[in-house]
């Protein structure tokens, strides 16, 4: 089974672009970074791909503004990536149809809760101890046209602690999230996810070894 070829969008401190790095390299995770793309020329990420060796560009969206999401769309294409990760990218990619099923994101709560438009890092941990949830955690799911809606693909499940500060939350939840982004590719890369209905099934059976081609995107039914 060929490696699937990634991009990685960020916004901000690049954490999960390192985690998914890191998988990479130890041989745990069958995937190749092709590149990543930074809409914040600010973002600490920048820094961290470099020290990592993964190629990385910056569209700064202030200076591409509508034109944003085309411009992602180009350095995609010419990357030639199978699948495109989001990690603490908190801008709205409107992706053609090609990319459907292609596309995923990690959030800091369990979905459908504590999720949309300004729920990003910090807000959303913040939002969740406010609440008085006794449960947080992280999902993983497949990208639409909206914040943080889309098939989920998987869940991870944390206590919310008596006294916990948002620090405490967010790194709770960012263990699972290194846990969850790293196997929900795996088991895309194994052509083991299937979307009926809107909802993602997980199957049991494995590519065979001698496949050669990651599939563009999870069968549909």
């Amino acid at each position: 089974m060929s490696p699937v070829r990634i991009g990685v969008l960020f916004s901000g401190g690049g954490r999960t672009l390192e985690n998914l790095a890191s998988k990479v390299r130890e041989g745990s995770l069958p995937a190749e970074i092709h590149i990543s793309l930074s809409s914040h020329p600010e973002a600490g990420g920048i820094e961290r791909a470099r020290r990592l060796e993964v190629p990385c560009k910056v569209l700064d969206y202030r200076q591409h503004g509508e034109a944003l999401s085309d411009r992602i769309t180009e350095e995609l294409d010419a990357a030639g990536v199978d699948l495109v990760l989001l990690a603490g990218f908190i801008r709205l990619y409107r992706f053609p149809p090609r990319y459907e099923g292609r596309i995923m994101n990690i959030h800091p709560a369990l979905l459908p809760a504590f999720g949309g438009k300004g729920f990003y890092g910090d807000r959303v941990h913040e939002a969740v101890l406010r609440s008085g949830a006794k449960f947080s955690g992280c999902t993983v799911h497949f990208v639409s046209a909206e914040y943080d809606e889309g098939p989920i693909i998987l869940q991870r499940v944390v206590p919310v602690r008596p006294g916990d500060t948002v620090h405490d939350l967010a790194e709770r939840v960012f263990a699972e999230e290194c846990i969850a982004y790293p196997e929900a590719v795996r088991l895309y890369a194994e052509g083991r996810l299937r979307v009926r209905e809107g909802r993602v099934e997980i199957l049991g059976s494995l590519l065979r070894a001698d496949e050669a081609v990651v599939p563009p995107h999870p069968v549909r039914e």
